[in-house]
């Protein structure tokens, strides 16, 4: 193949961002899921206008979405004439590059405008100041009109944008994603006020909202609410355990994924706790049941991607105390201070904690016998047809691409294993039907053989660092029993591992349930409606096969429904869902309430098929 001079190409900006949108937006999924690149395009215009408000400008908000139109009204300074057109598709241009106009905000590159300008098909951008207006209009990133004039409307910027199909194809917004999101703006900016379609939230006691609000009961003590400059946290302790649900925020940006505040809040927490009731407590068991979240606001954080969901600002700062040592040197004086000033919420953590390491060490030996299992099992592990690559290998391009297919049965694991990528893609064969984990008991957890291999393949029992497979696939049949162990394997990782869900590690695969061909054309159909239509293209007469597991598919037929066009939907697990009460009410008890959901929710057609 030649490659000289001529093989080199210069894009343009808009032209590079809509040929690699992943870089600048995450993923063009269709909206099915909150971290889909559409909702990335919303939240990019809404920093904007909340940057204006958390620099003392304008009070409200105002957010519109009609079909696929979405409309963003702030009430700040608005933009400079000679520079809108600039902001809207400029990648070097921006108001944020140093302190001077905005001592704090989430877009720092000058990126995140430019992005929603090229991967829309309509994007007008106008900015209001004294009487006068100045607007621009765009197609997919190219100029196509400017105008100026007179106004009677109030100092701002409005943004109106429709995102592009070839970039988003069958896209619809989820306004239930888009509300969550408009609620955690509120959470995060006490006194700003965002109107969405009509509705308004207004938040007056921040992150103690935010937190009254993920509680599933009453707390062992009233939440604990410090703010200060630059930092806020609230954080106390639920009843049921359930592990930690610390929800965290940088400049008003949800980091989803977590970092360097989070890390160094949760360490802080444990330390301060231990060092007032001046007891040697494991930081496990202080933090065991702990619900809270922070909020900080710094002058250039360094977020992970362009989606900004992880923080990465290394604990190195020429200027100033470092993320880590700022957040410590405040929850250690501010909460130490609390704790003295409210005597009596002491004891009530000390019995929690207390009975924390008592059931911790109730199951210590039964673990050291696990540790030991899967100590054996990871170096023999019966049920893993191990990939080469695993996530814990950052210096591979590939680890990335590290998936673990958990199938049912040996039929279904081993159509997988022989098509297969062995570089990046390993497979967990199930013998059945999995232990309900919450209704057993954790003994018999830890003492569960095909739970222990599990583990053992994951490895992440002592650091989540340590996991070997960034996605977690769970392949089981389409029909009742597949579903139940689908639901199986949903609540084990609910329970033991939920940061794992909350992460966006673990999803469920798709496999075609329909089978449409003739004599010149194979259609594989995922649902009723494919079916419908493939009937509809392919003619009178068509074969039609269902499917009913995944072993009735043949090799050659599964490897495109795990390659590049393998459909995976994720689960999720929002910050303001309850795993106690979601495992209480699908996995506990039959109840009267259960039963009038199930009823509630029957399918007749899915009844028909599974049949």
């Amino acid at each position: 193949m030649k490659y000289d001079s001529d093989s080199i190409k210069t894009l343009d900006w808009n032209v590079h961002i809509r040929k690699r949108p992943g870089m600048y937006i995450g993923n063009t999924g269709d909206g099915s899921v909150p971290d889909d690149g559409i909702y990335v395009l919303v939240k990019e215009v809404i920093d904007n206008a909340v940057d204006e408000y958390a620099n003392g400008h304008g009070k409200c908000i105002e957010i519109k979405i009609e079909d696929r139109k979405v409309s963003v009204r702030d009430y700040g300074r608005g933009i400079a004439f000679d520079k809108v057109v600039d902001c809207a598709s400029n990648l070097m241009t921006g108001g944020k590059f140093d302190d001077e106009a905005y001592t704090t905000s989430v877009g720092l590159n000058g990126v995140g405008l430019k992005a929603v300008n090229a991967t829309s098909s309509s994007f007008i951008i106008k900015s209001v100041q004294n009487g006068h207006y100045k607007s621009a209009s765009f197609s997919q990133g190219f100029l196509k009109s400017e105008e100026e004039g007179q106004t009677t409307e109030k100092n701002g910027i409005l943004v109106v944008f429709t995102a592009d199909e070839e970039v988003f194809p069958g896209y619809r917004y989820n306004m239930e994603f888009v509300e969550n999101m408009v609620k955690n703006y509120s959470y995060l900016n006490s006194g700003l006020t965002l109107v969405l379609n009509g509705t308004e939230f207004l938040s007056q006691h921040g992150l103690l909202d935010l937190v009254n609000h993920n509680l599933s009961q009453e707390p062992l003590y009233p939440p604990i609410h410090i703010v200060g400059e630059g930092i806020e946290f609230v954080v106390t302790h639920s009843a049921d355990g359930g592990g930690e649900n610390i929800t965290s925020f940088v400049n008003g940006q949800h980091t989803t994924q977590g970092g360097t505040h989070l890390a160094a809040f949760r360490e802080a927490i444990a330390k301060t706790i231990k060092e007032y009731l001046r007891k040697d407590f494991e930081p496990s068991d202080i933090r065991q049941g702990v619900v809270g979240a922070i909020s900080i606001r710094v002058s250039e954080p360094i977020f992970g991607n362009q989606t900004k969901t992880v923080l990465n600002s290394k604990d190195v700062s020429k200027n100033g105390p470092t993320v880590r040592s700022f957040i410590n040197d405040f929850v250690a004086e501010e909460l130490d201070n609390y704790l003295h000033k409210h005597e009596e919420v002491g004891p009530v953590m000390l019995k929690k904690i207390q009975e924390s390491e008592k059931e911790r060490k109730a199951i210590a030996g039964i673990q050291k016998i696990t540790r030991e299992k899967i100590k054996k099992a990871s170096l023999c592990n019966k049920k893993l047809r191990d990939c080469t690559v695993h996530y814990t290998d950052k210096k591979n391009k590939l680890s990335e691409e590290s998936s673990l297919f958990i199938t049912e049965g040996d039929s279904a694991s081993g159509s997988i294993t022989q098509i297969r990528n062995a570089q990046t893609q390993a497979v967990f064969a199930l013998k059945g039907k999995v232990l309900n984990s919450y209704r057993s008991s954790q003994k018999d957890v830890f003492k569960n053989e095909e739970l222990i291999l599990l583990k053992a393949a994951l490895n992440v029992d002592e650091d989540y660092d340590n996991l070997r497979y960034n996605k977690i696939i769970i392949a089981t049949d389409a029909d009742v029993d597949g579903l139940h162990i689908r639901l199986l394997l949903v609540t084990f990782f609910l329970k033991f591992y939920p940061e794992l869900i909350r992460s966006g590690h673990v999803y469920i695969l798709q496999t075609p349930l329909f089978r449409v061909r003739n004599k010149k054309e194979t259609r594989y159909c995922y649902n009723e409606e494919e079916k419908i239509k493939a009937i509809r293209d392919l003619g009178k007469d068509p074969d039609i096969t269902r499917f009913k597991g995944l072993g009735e598919i043949s090799s050659n037929e599964f490897k495109d429904f795990i390659g590049e066009n393998m459909r995976l939907d994720p689960v999720r697990l929002d910050a303001e869902d309850r795993i106690s009460e979601l495992l209480e009410f699908y996995m506990g008890i039959n109840t009267a309430e259960r039963q009038r959901f199930i009823c509630g929710n029957l399918r007749s057609d899915l009844i028909l098929e599974i049949v």
